[in-house]
């Protein structure tokens, strides 16, 4: 199977927040990499070919890799934007509705701790010039943990509003912290998604189910000898994977601890 390199990326700043260090990369090494990319022989193609590829259409090209971003930090309108445009590659972009916010007004609220977001001016003109917009819930609340009445808000009222700013139909889906479920992700589905991404840090495949797409997590500290293998296929699994037995009871705990009023855990974004 080919292996497909889905990056993932949060935000990229010199001066991030402390909550969201660990997974900001600085604009220097933003753009070492996409060079990285480039001269791998890697092409980046748009996250919807693969999607497409997934659902029986047209096969990836041979040194086929995509880019995504979670959240929707305001970063991305002034530093990732420009970056992408001027090497012409394409990326999808998956916000976090609840933190989305009017010009000069306050979100709706979501559980993401402080930091400088995206206000809806800048979502609208990002989608205009050619920037794929996802959905990446409400809240970010991990969702194999909530009640079917606040999952259908995040799975279901997030795209609404998203279509409603946008005025065309969104369907790339990404799960907060990577948290999915088999229910959920028939919900997602069933919500008129036609792509979600987790992490599952491995390479996507032709093979990859288009539910839950496998993505590899850029962070601070990722060396450039480990980003270098993965632009060469090498030092990741190939998805699919099956879940793990772990998997599967650290979901139930976390179920457990949301039912009893606690803290769910877990890491603070995956």
């Amino acid at each position: 199977m080919m292996a497909v390199p889905v990056f993932l990326y949060h935000s990229v700043s010199d001066d991030p927040p402390s909550w969201i260090a660990p997974f900001t990369v600085t604009p220097r090494v933003f753009r070492e990499q996409l060079d990285r990319i480039t001269d791998s022989g890697l092409s980046v193609v748009p996250l919807r070919r693969l999607v497409s590829a997934l659902h029986g259409g047209p096969p990836l090209p041979p040194g086929s890799a995509v880019l995504t971003f979670d959240d929707g930090f305001a970063d991305f309108y002034w530093t990732v934007a420009p970056v992408l445009a001027d090497l012409g590659m394409p990326a999808t972009l998956y916000v976090t509705v609840g933190a989305v916010h009017p010009p000069g007004g306050q979100p709706t609220g979501s559980l993401l701790p402080p930091a400088r977001m995206l206000n809806w001016r800048q979502v609208t003109m990002l989608d205009a010039v050619g920037i794929e917009i996802g959905g990446h819930s409400q809240t970010h609340a991990q969702l194999d943990t909530v009640q079917a009445r606040q999952c259908a808000d995040e799975v279901v009222g997030s795209k609404r509003r998203l279509e409603e700013a946008l005025g065309h139909e969104v369907t790339a889906f990404a799960y907060p912290h990577g948290y999915s479920s088999p229910g959920l992700r028939t919900k997602v589905r069933q919500a008129g998604w036609t792509s979600a991404t987790a992490v599952g840090n491995r390479f996507s495949s032709n093979a990859d189910d288009p539910m839950r797409i496998s993505r590899l997590m850029v962070r601070n500290d990722t060396p450039p000898a480990v980003f270098d293998d993965w632009t060469a296929g090498r030092g990741a699994g190939l998805a699919p994977a099956p879940e793990r037995l772990a998997t599967k009871g650290w979901r139930t705990y976390r179920r457990l601890r949301a039912a009893l009023g606690g803290p769910v855990g877990g890491p603070e974004l995956l």
